[in-house]
């Protein structure tokens, strides 16, 4: 401490103020403008450039219904109360909603799913919990019994989104909102590259997706560390825990990855967003036409959507069926009438929910 202080009286003049008020001492640098600021001012910029975002966006219109996907996590919980603070500061007119999907996980999703409860009480926010067991007829523990630790976020991913699309169809809804950040939308970007997903790499970054489908979803581009720092100033009621079953994912390393490049460069994570949306597809490639599941109705390139791929995979017994891209009309193709070994008792889709959308 006394070296500290007498190196600022050798350095000499005043301590360094916020670079927006000018008056106060800074708590913080963003990343996305190496600016150092204040609390104060960090709460106002934060704010405004959602609001911004909504608006040159275009991203509500009065008197629509909103749901927001809630989780319990940072980012969910931050964007919960800086919607429903915005709604209430510029008059949008929304009716919010919490949308929430326990995905059966012990000791993760259920501790997280309390989070979401105090929100809805915190916020005066309705609540919508919607469950894979009722959905689908499996729970993600129940998977992981059957499938192991690799690729059970495929499934997890897949059942989970299709599972916000019913839960907002549940609502009447009009629109989705989740708490996805500039960080996901980076590690989407590179996914997509890695896999040479051509299809998802053109629309993986912009706000608005899902407009083909039954809800068009919107998400707000805020780097995690300005999330996480928002929620940690406004002592915000959120869970932390990561889930128990991602350590293996393949996303996980993305991540690792990106965070490695941020402490180089601040500014790689929305230089990465921006060449996402640089990216120009050559006209002569062959994209995938989009359709509606011969089985479910959900939207889908293939004859049976990817949720009822994997669900028919768990109820004949045999789980991998659907993990993987198809190949001359497999599984994802619609080739689905191949029989299970002989003297197999295992259910048939028609047994278990599939999935019945209706829109």
């Amino acid at each position: 401490m006394e070296r500290g202080e007498a190196k600022s009286k050798k350095a000499g003049g005043p301590p360094r103020l916020c670079c927006i008020c000018n008056e106060r001492r800074p708590v913080l640098k963003r990343p996305k403008t190496l600016q150092q600021i204040c609390r104060e001012c960090f709460y106002e910029v934060f704010e405004e450039e959602i609001h911004q975002a909504i608006v040159n966006n275009g991203l509500f219109k009065s008197g629509e219904r909103v749901a927001i996907g809630a989780s319990g996590g940072k980012d969910s919980t931050v964007l919960a109360y800086v919607l429903s603070e915005l709604n209430r500061r510029y008059s949008y007119g929304l009716d919010l909603f919490l949308l929430s999907i326990d995905e059966g996980i012990t000791g993760y999703r259920d501790d997280s799913l309390e989070t979401v409860k105090r929100n809805e009480l915190q916020y005066g926010l309705p609540l919508q919990i919607l469950s894979y067991k009722d959905l689908y007829g499996w729970t993600m523990d129940d998977i992981v019994k059957m499938i192991g630790l690799k690729n059970n976020c495929t499934f997890c991913g897949v059942f989970r989104r299709q599972a916000l699309d019913r839960g907002a169809a549940l609502l009447k809804v009009d629109k989705l909102v989740t708490g996805h950040n500039a960080d996901d939308i980076a590690e989407t970007v590179l996914l997509n590259i890695l896999r040479g997903d051509i299809a998802r790499l053109s629309r993986c970054t912009s706000i608005t997706t899902g407009e083909d489908g039954p809800i068009p979803r919107k998400y707000c581009e805020t780097l995690t560390l300005s999330s996480h720092t928002y929620a940690y100033f406004k002592k915000l009621d959120y869970f932390s825990t990561e889930c128990i079953y991602s350590p293996n994912a393949y996303r996980g390393f993305a991540r690792e990855f990106i965070k490695d490049l941020e402490r180089l460069r601040p500014r790689a994570i929305l230089d990465i967003i921006k060449s996402g949306e640089d990216f120009r597809i050559a006209t002569t490639t062959k994209m995938p036409e989009q359709g509606t599941c011969e089985r479910c109705g959900y939207i889908s390139s293939q004859k049976w959507c990817k949720a009822c791929v994997l669900l028919d995979g768990l109820n004949r017994g045999l789980p991998k069926m659907g993990i993987g891209r198809a190949r001359g009309g497999g599984v994802n193709g619609g080739d689905h009438k191949k029989e299970t070994k002989a003297g197999s008792t295992v259910k048939t889709l028609e047994s278990k929910q599939c999935g019945s959308l209706d829109f």
